[in-house]
């Protein structure tokens, strides 16, 4: 009797607590529980996740500005003594003087060329549908005269389809324009005041948060939510400054070529290049169209402008400000992007990379406690301890 119950308490501990697949299994079951759990008591969370929509605006626009300030802020109080208070007053005086020079300047003549190019563009796409029709008209081309045709005549209705659910939607909605101007109201009024504080006590926001865990896990939370904040920090940090250099670089080459709408079309590339891989193709749409409007040589112009800017950020710019600190292939990337815009539309595309890098951290660490605590790997530990140390005594 004794040995059958022996016999069927090795049997457990083999093929479910000291196996793997099962270990593996039981915790994706438990996963999914926890997702069918909250779906359950998803009307319980409704009254949270309308507070976190209000607050998430403000919140926002402080964190991008919070990274791209405290560095300034951390190197004058480290280097100079000078206190953070005094270099955020500073910093704060200086973005309001740009702002200033930016409305008074640059938004004049930036409108201008929107402006124009918005009222023009009916007539810049009918030129190119009339120039590429002409075309043909090329004996040479009639084998591929039929899909063409089609291709264009589905673009155009496309592009129709879109216009008019835009405009529906927006009829639709005139009802929220008070919430939508109310909330950038909002957002303009507290978004400095959260930025002020946490530029000036952010730095002890890691130490309080670690406290709250068990004193033998203090070291490795404290290191995990530094490796967060670095990851974070070096994204937004990263696609910012890539994203400015890359609208200057494009608003000289279409200055020094002559490009119509020049200037607008650059700030579209800027703010288009926030969208890793796809955002600089993208914006080059309606400078191609528009070039090919102009002339001949003015596309030749913009795809050499192209090129060298595509050569300088990606050879010179990206691993200059980037680096390897996401630590992110391009075609994880490239897959992320696609399924998170698929999932979650624009929102997925502006947080898809940052949550992967947060949950990458969080499950890396997750999985190296798990492998130094289970049983499990034992036999990994040891073969590995005995392989060092047949290396060790092989030179020797």
């Amino acid at each position: 009797m004794e040995n059958n119950q022996h016999r069927g308490g090795t049997i457990l501990k083999k093929w479910f607590l000291d196996n793997r697949f099962s270990i593996v299994l039981l915790n994706i079951l438990l996963f999914f529980l926890v997702i069918w759990i909250f779906n359950k008591v998803s009307f319980m969370l409704n009254p949270a996740w309308v507070f976190f929509s209000a607050i998430l605006p403000p919140l926002l626009v402080a964190v991008i500005q919070y990274y791209v300030m405290n560095p300034v802020v951390d190197w004058c109080e480290r280097k100079f003594k000078i206190p953070r208070v005094v270099t955020i007053l500073a910093l704060f005086i200086i973005v309001i003087v740009a702002l200033i020079w930016i409305i008074n300047i640059l938004v004049p003549i930036a409108q201008n060329q929107v402006n124009s190019l918005i009222k023009n563009w009916p007539h810049i796409w009918n030129d190119a549908v009339n120039a590429t029709q002409s075309a043909l008209r090329d004996p040479r081309l009639s084998a591929f005269k039929g899909s063409i045709k089609g291709m264009i005549n589905d673009t155009q209705r496309t592009l129709f389809k879109s216009g008019q659910n835009t405009i529906n939607a927006t009829i639709g909605n005139i009802s929220s324009a008070v919430s939508i101007i109310t909330m950038v109201a909002m957002t303009l009024l507290t978004a400095p005041f959260i930025l002020f504080f946490m530029l000036k006590d952010g730095h002890q926001l890691r130490p309080y948060i670690t406290r709250f865990a068990p004193e033998r896990w203090q070291a490795s939370f404290s290191k995990l939510l530094y490796d967060i904040n670095y990851a974070v920090a070096s994204y937004v940090r990263g696609q910012i400054t890539v994203a400015f250099w890359v609208g200057v670089m494009f608003s000289l080459g279409y200055i020094l070529i002559g490009l119509p709408y020049g200037l607008a079309l650059a700030i579209l590339a800027g703010v288009m290049n926030l969208i890793p891989y796809f955002g600089t193709p993208i914006a080059m749409i309606p400078v191609v169209v528009i070039s090919i409007m102009t002339s001949g040589s003015m596309l030749i112009k913009v795809l050499i402008v192209f090129a060298i800017e595509q050569t300088i950020e990606s050879r010179i710019l990206s691993p200059w400000v980037m680096g390897s600190k996401m630590e992110m292939h391009p075609i994880t990337t490239i897959l992320l992007l696609i399924g998170a815009s698929a999932v979650w539309g624009l929102w997925g595309v502006i947080f898809g990379i940052p949550i992967y890098a947060i949950l990458k951290i969080i499950v890396s660490r997750v999985y190296n406690y798990y492998r130094r605590e289970s049983k499990l790997f034992e036999e990994d530990t040891v073969s590995s301890t005995t392989g060092d140390a047949d290396h060790d005594e092989t030179n020797k």
